[in-house]
């Protein structure tokens, strides 16, 4: 699979995940490394999350997702526990933010989680802009992402695409 099309099973968390169910602070105040970090992914509401998914898996949530603080760590754990895309209702405004800006695709479709059921494999494509539920063959149209957010996510960040080009 590319960064713009991914294919994997899908976890389901609800309204209003904010950051510390991401990723507890305790954690991120002790723990420097990113890759020991994310073994601690969503352990708050799911434990032994980051060692349950497969790479590539994805998230499908509901509203309000990663609200809280504007900590860069919460799409960062998600993404190094091998978080493919996060799908939910709505994004809180700064996690969506640094979630591209780290090379995590998140995705708005507000119709998926009242549609989908955990265990579902969904295969997305930013690029036309299709979620397919393979289990029920079942597809949602969602918006294309732009050309320059999608280049942001094929360099698999902000900072990587900017030492690539040397500028935006």
């Amino acid at each position: 699979m590319s960064k713009t099309h991914i294919k994997g099973k899908v976890w389901k968390f609800g309204d209003d995940i904010n950051t510390d169910i991401i990723i507890w602070g305790k954690y991120k105040y002790s723990i420097l490394d990113l890759k020991e970090l994310s073994k601690h992914a969503m352990e708050a509401i799911s434990p032994g999350f980051a060692e349950k998914i497969s790479s590539g898996d994805i998230i499908v949530a509901g509203k309000n997702f990663g609200c809280g603080s504007s900590r860069e760590h919460a799409p960062l754990v998600l993404k190094y526990a091998g978080v493919g895309a996060v799908v939910a209702k709505f994004f809180a405004r700064i996690f969506y933010r640094n979630a591209f800006a780290v090379g995590l695709p998140v995705i708005e479709c507000p119709e998926l989680f009242d549609k989908s059921k955990e265990g579902d494999e969904f295969e997305i494509d930013l690029e036309k802009g299709v979620i397919l539920n393979l289990n029920n063959n079942e597809s949602f149209k969602i918006k294309p992402m732009p050309s320059f957010l999608l280049d942001i996510l094929k360099e698999g960040s902000l900072v990587e695409h900017f030492k690539k080009h040397g500028g935006f």
